[in-house]
């Protein structure tokens, strides 16, 4: 290539799901993933390409381990910081296209010296999740090694929309419009092409000597492309007919060569993984990467096989088609499949191009063993431990469909969509089962399972049921009939705000994820000593309070003794000689706890607080219909109707003293707003009661420890 042809030509090395991390517990695979990357960083360096761009999966876990993370960012650091020129020139809206806290393309930076750029999408495994939508891959992006584009924010109503802004890359005469989409979840993208203006696609303006049709449009997307489920895949027709090249990442079998799509007019590249996740059919193929050189509206493709990927060997038999096999005598059976395990590996030892270094292969046999008996796979396997690099699971047994080979064509597809076969949603469970969701959607529960599976969220259900209840208090709250429910009622209407809820949704815009209005962090969550026991499960709260949050509320403190406030009354006491256990034990009851009447109080106190604002707090006949259900254990729960009144009160305002429910005969002490809290424990020295009434405050104390379970200090300082 002559010098000026160097200059107007942008190579491109492309590679998708290195999955960085996998199987890092085994022994001998752990380091596949990274010499796999090692290399392809290498091949980038030794092709003098102007960027290296990945399709996705760059990790294999959505939260990777700190060794993957620290050996990822040494390859990068190795191969991607010097003092080499880059040649090409951005020449977008870089605020747009790199949505991170310094907008900029990585080798732009003065304070780096970035040899090769590296552009990368986000994909299944390291897709963005949490409060922030942060990915592994954002962590590289803020090292600035990594250039981390194609990240959505799903706006609109319904179903969503988004809106692909292309980086706009020059090198001499050649012009290049790389888009990019990161991975959003399959049947919602489905829904989102066959709805209309749900996908938009950013053109280039037309410029002085360079016309919209003089860019190389190249789209870079991580989504399923083999279509056992029409509607869990994504179809090469949904994309406009204006792109060039598409680099489809996600599929794990290497079809590196270009395939034109008939009557769409692009080219389509599937680079496959770069190191075997599944033992299946379609990863035995060789791993390759692809370089691509664009000069104009022309490029050239040149695979490059990856000598460092493990050797990995595949078959199938069927035994019934063997004659040397006994359907009675199990020691042919493996004497057979003995032969074939060293068959397999004799093979592998032929294809290692580097003799000095030979790596113990991957063998998997398929078995069809319809009409004999199966073997033990692990112990099978122990005799050729140091043989092969995964003596446990070398064979796998099937038997043959009995609806005959009319369904092969469908049976190969899905062997090569390895990590979707033993999934399935809540949604075909529920379908299947015939069953109809009569508190949580549907929807809900399939995000919440997703985000606890795939992403390691562990308070992904916990979310969940925090996000629906607070919907359902609301819609509860709005009936002014409210506190008129019975228990049987209720989760009628429950039933009812769910349709409703539903319908309301299909309007209302939606993020990328439902539940992170509740605003629970994992680190919000572990800040008590017991974990979700310090969220507050108030009568009266209708927004989620963690105890690491003051209240709200005016007069009351954090501490779990009844402090006084300047120029507010004092919480009454609730008799001699009780100290701080009495204010420890503020809960609700058990039925509150699981919800049911919790969302009836939430909607009755509000209905309800001009009337007890305007009453005595220490009078039994003017509790809230909640109170009357309660067991007799709960006198000992702060009055909400106090709590009300208070708030009503103005500055230095004396408060009633409340009447004692329960056994107690005397009657509690009023207290001034301002006394402090010397003053106030020598009132309850100085008080007189009987002793008889101390004796039965201390035994209903006793029982109460031992009946009620343990809470939090902080839990009192969260009712409001």
């Amino acid at each position: 290539m002559s010098r000026e042809d160097f200059s107007d030509t942008l190579r491109v090395l492309v590679a998708t799901d290195c999955h960085l991390g996998y199987m890092e517990k085994d022994e001998i695979r752990r380091h596949d993933s990274f010499k796999a990357f090692e290399e392809i960083c290498s091949i980038a360096e030794e092709k003098q390409v102007d960027f290296l761009l990945l399709g996705g999966d760059l990790f294999h876990e959505n939260k990777p381990s700190r060794t993957t993370l620290v050996k990822a960012i040494e390859i990068l650091r190795r191969h991607c910081l010097n003092d080499k020129p880059v040649q090409i020139q951005v020449v977008s809206d870089q605020t747009v296209n790199f949505q991170n806290a310094f907008g900029q393309v990585n080798y732009e930076d003065p304070h780096f010296n970035v040899g090769l750029p590296v552009f990368s999408i986000h994909g299944n495994h390291d897709d963005p999740a949490g409060v922030d939508n942060l990915s592994a891959i954002d962590i590289l992006s803020a090292c600035n090694l990594v250039n981390y584009f194609g990240k959505m924010v799903l706006g609109g109503s319904g179903v969503g929309q988004i809106t692909l802004y292309p980086i706009l890359m020059k090198k001499g005469s050649t012009t290049v419009a790389l888009y990019g989409l990161g991975n959003i979840r399959d049947e919602r993208l489905n829904r989102m092409f066959q709805t209309p203006h749900a996908v938009q696609w950013m053109r280039p303006e037309v410029q002085e000597g360079c016309d919209v049709s003089d860019w190389f449009n190249i789209l870079v997307l991580h989504q399923n492309r083999v279509k056992s489920n029409p509607k869990n895949a994504i179809s090469e027709h949904f994309l406009p007919r204006f792109l060039d090249f598409i680099v489809w990442g996600h599929e794990h079998e290497c079809l590196i060569d270009p395939q034109e799509v008939s009557g769409m007019g692009f080219h389509i590249t599937q680079p496959g993984s770069s190191v075997a996740t599944s033992l299946i059919d379609g990863e035995s193929k060789p791993k390759h990467v692809l370089l691509l050189e664009i000069k104009g509206n022309q490029y050239r493709p040149t695979k490059i096989p990856l000598t460092s990927v493990r050797p990995f060997e595949y078959t199938e038999i069927v035994l019934k088609d063997e004659s040397d096999i006994d359907p009675n005598d199990q020691n042919s059976i493996l004497e057979h499949l003995d032969k074939v395990v060293r068959n397999l590996i004799e093979k592998a030892s032929k294809k290692a191009v580097n003799r000095s270094e030979i790596k113990l292969p991957l063998v998997r046999i398929k078995v069809d063993y319809s009409g004999f008996m199966t073997i033990n796979p692990q112990r099978f396997g122990q005799k050729y431990v140091g043989k092969v690099a995964n003596p446990q699971d070398i064979l796998i047994f099937s038997k043959a469909s009995k609806k005959g080979r009319s369904e092969a064509n469908i049976d190969d597809s899905e062997r090569l969509r390895p990590e979707e076969l033993n999934q399935q949603n809540i949604e075909a469970l529920v379908a299947e089962s015939n069953l109809k969701m009569e508190i949580l959607p549907v929807n809900d529960l399939d995000v919440a399972l997703h985000n606890f599976v795939n992403k390691d969220d562990k308070l992904a259900f916990y979310s969940c049921v925090q996000y629906n209840l607070q919907e359902t208090r609301g819609k509860l709250a709005k009936d002014s009939d409210a506190k008129k429910f019975e228990e049987d009622d209720l989760i009628l209407k429950v039933g009812e705000c769910l349709e409703e809820r539903l319908k309301d949704r299909s309007t209302r815009p939606t993020g990328s994820s439902q539940f992170l209005s509740t605003g629970l962090t994992s680190e919000n969550l572990t800040k008590g000593s017991s974990g979700i026991a310090n969220a507050s499960f108030s009568d009266d709260e209708d927004t989620t309070q963690m105890s690491g949050l003051a209240p709200p509320t005016r007069g009351r403190r954090g501490s779990s003794t009844a402090n006084t406030t300047r120029g507010r009354a004092k919480a009454p006491t609730r008799g001699r000689g009780r100290g701080k256990a009495s204010s420890a034990m503020k809960q609700t009851t058990l039925d509150s706890s699981l919800g049911f009447r919790q969302s009836q109080r939430s909607a009755s106190a509000a209905a309800s607080a001009a009337f007890k604002s305007a009453s005595t707090i220490g009078e039994d006949d003017v509790d809230s219909p909640s109170s009357e259900e309660v067991e007799p254990e709960d006198f000992n729960k702060p009055d909400s109707s106090s709590e009300d009144d208070e708030s009503t009160k103005g500055k230095g305002r004396k408060r009633p003293a409340t009447t004692k429910r329960g056994r107690g005969r005397g009657s509690g002490t009023s207290k001034r707003g301002r006394k402090n809290e010397s003053s106030s424990s020598l009132n309850r020295l100085l008080s007189s009661k009987d002793d008889d009434e101390d004796e039965d405050d201390e035994d209903r104390e006793k029982k109460l420890n031992k009946s009620q379970p343990r809470v939090t200090r902080n839990y009192g300082a969260l009712r409001r």
